[in-house]
Order: C-alpha cells, then sequence, then structure tokens
C-alpha cells in the first residue's frame, strides 16, 4: 500500500544490543546430536547471544538499544511521544511497552505491545508510520525485541540451533512529506497455517475447581514448534511476491533496490528470496551468522550494524521484509534520508 500522508515520516536513527553470552555451534553439538557443520550448511548460523541467569531482561535488552538510538539522534526521551515494543516473549502476558517507558525515563510516551513474532518489527514500522503520516505524533519508538531462549526446548535439534536473542530500535520522526522516508508497504496473513510455527498454550488434564460451580481448566504455554519445511516454501513464495507487489504500487523495480533486508531466519531462504528477485547476494544484509534467528529482533539488528558500517548511503531504497509465525509477512520499502 502507497500511503495518503499529511506528512513525511522517517527512520532518524537506530540502536541495537545483545546479551554478553555467546553460544556457539560447538557448544550446541555438546547439548543435542549436531555438529557445526550441519548447522552452518542448513542455516548459516555459527554462533548465538542468549541471556543466562536472571540478571538480564528483555527489558534489559530493548532499553540499551533504544538508548542507544536516542544517544544517536540526540533526543530526550522526553521528547518521545508513542513506544512500541515489537515483541513475543515479554516479561509480562499483558504487556512490557510500559516496563520500557518507566526504564528508559520515556514518562510522556504512550505505550503497547505488539506482536507478530519475526514480523513484528515490520508491523510496527507500519503501525508507526500512520501514526505520523496522520499527523498525530513526532517521534516514535520502535524497538523489536525477543528472548527465544526462554522458549526454546534446548533438547529439540530442530529448534535449539536456530534462536538466540536480542533488541533493536528504531526512533521515527515526522518530517515535510517530500522528505517522506517511508515509502509504502504490503502485509499479509495465513491464519489457516498458524500451527506450522508456534506456541502453544496447552491444557492440563486437572481440572480445578472440579466440585465447584467454576470447573475451570488452567495450562500453559509450551514450547517453539516450527515445521521447517512448510516455513521454508512460505517464506521463499510468499515474500518475493509481496516485495513485487510493494515495488510495483510505487512503481519500482527490483533493478531499483539498493538494499535487501529480510528477517535473518535462515540463510539459504535470504538467497532463495533473493535470487527470485533477481538481486545479486551482494546486496543483502545480513549478521545471521552471529545471532540466529532474534525473531522481531532481527531486522533492526541488522539494519542498526549495516549503518554503523557505513554501507548505507543517503537515498538509497532499502526492501525489508519480515516473515514468520501467525503465519504473517510484510514489506515496507524505505529510502534512507539520515
Amino acid at each position: 500500500m502507497k500511503p495518503s500522508i499529511m506528512q513525511g515520516a522517517r527512520i532518524l536513527a537506530t540502536g541495537s544490543a545483545v546479551p554478553d553470552n555467546c553460544i556457539s555451534n560447538q557448544t550446541i553439538s555438546n547439548i543435542v546430536d549436531t555438529s557445526n557443520e550441519w548447522i552452518v550448511t542448513r542455516t548459516g548460523i555459527k554462533e548465538r547471544r542468549v541471556l543466562i541467569g536472571h540478571d538480564k531482561s528483555l527489558i534489559d535488552l530493548a532499553a540499551i538499544a533504544a538508548m542507544r538510538a536516542l544517544d544517536k539522534s540526540s533526543m530526550d526521551p522526553l521528547q518521545i511521544d508513542l513506544i512500541i515494543l515489537a515483541t513475543s516473549s515479554p516479561n509480562d502476558l499483558f504487556g512490557s511497552a510500559s516496563q520500557l517507558q518507566d526504564k528508559i525515563g520515556a514518562i510522556n510516551a504512550v505505550a503497547f505491545d505488539l506482536t507478530a513474532a519475526c514480523s513484528g518489527f515490520v508491523l510496527a514500522l507500519v503501525t508507526a508510520t500512520q501514526f505520523i503520516q496522520n499527523g498525530s505524533y513526532t517521534n516514535i519508538l520502535v524497538v523489536g525485541a525477543d528472548v527465544l531462549s526462554k522458549w526454546t526446548d534446548w533438547s529439540d535439534r530442530s529448534t535449539c540451533i536456530l534462536f538466540g536473542d536480542g533488541a533493536g530500535a528504531a526512533i521515527l520522526q515526522a518530517c515535510p512529506s517530500n522528505e517522506n522516508g517511508i515509502l509504502g508497504f504490503q502485509l499479509d496473513t495465513n491464519g489457516s497455517q498458524a500451527k506450522q510455527l508456534s506456541i502453544a498454550y496447552e491444557e492440563e488434564n486437572q481440572e480445578l475447581l472440579k466440585d465447584s460451580e467454576l470447573p475451570i481448566v488452567q495450562g500453559s504455554f509450551k514450547y517453539i514448534t516450527m515445521n521447517g519445511k512448510e516455513v521454508y516454501k512460505f517464506a521463499v513464495s510468499e515474500v518475493p511476491t509481496s516485495i513485487l507487489k510493494c515495488l510495483d504500487l510505487l512503481s519500482l523495480s527490483s533493478q531499483d533496490v539498493d538494499w535487501l533486508l529480510l528477517h535473518q531466519a535462515n540463510e539459504r531462504i535470504l538467497h532463495a528470496v533473493a535470487d527470485r528477485l533477481s538481486i545479486s547476494s551482494s546486496k543483502l544484509i545480513s549478521n545471521l551468522s552471529k545471532y540466529g534467528n532474534t525473531s522481531a529482533a532481527s531486522i533492526p539488528l541488522a539494519l542498526d550494524e549495516a549503518l554503523q558500517k557505513g554501507i548505507i548511503k543517503v537515498d538509497d531504497i532499502i526492501v525489508i521484509s519480515g516473515f514468520g509465525a501467525g503465519l504473517t509477512w510484510g514489506t515496507v520499502v524505505i529510502q534512507w534520508k539520515c
């Protein structure tokens, strides 16, 4: 969709944070039957960062990423109007954005969580853009953060090799419409395939208050489960289609793309999508080998590192696409303005 705008929106600054604890493929091979070669060949992942112990939490990572973005933009937290925290692993099931608001001292900001797993940052970015482009807010902090190590079955070889923890942040700011940097988006969902990648809630067998008038059955959320083959087929089929639709709405083609930034799920998916779009792999932004799949954090984490390296230039066209649980997927096309 190409939005109708009252004013422009642009990404002013980014920040990121990862835990100190690095878990190599060798360490994983001491836990389950696998090897460094097997993991690298099938995923491209060499190591990942995870939170260990009780000292740090999702909000600690999110706050570090947020403050780094604020520092780069020389912005006081009091100037933030809205905080959107994209996460599927909150500290509190009722939401954790308010904890982030308090942690960074952004007391003037409205704050809420957005849950869309690996597509979360894209949906949060689009949501923030709407608030800015329709004139509701001026400065919005968008954070993608997940600690999926807490929801990983470390005895399941099919999933424990994939996931890591991290956080990435972006500050969106209003600007004149002729300087707009968020050009358009395309979002999709297929709920009939939700079971292909999920953290399911399961009821326990025992009924509480069985002899009362309230025979309530309670349960708990379990671990990540994934049908890897189906998720792969979904990603390499639907993501290129989404990107092409978005580009077409903006009268752009694959040849106009300077950088392709996909959710960091699997190296084979990244290259398969690029191949289907006839985009050179040299235009792929990727840090998957160092961090694994960090869910909602993967895109802003990779974007922040690319900006730190100085490879993204003013007016570069960046196609960003997230995909994952739901199943949800989406594309946002930006033009870098800072």
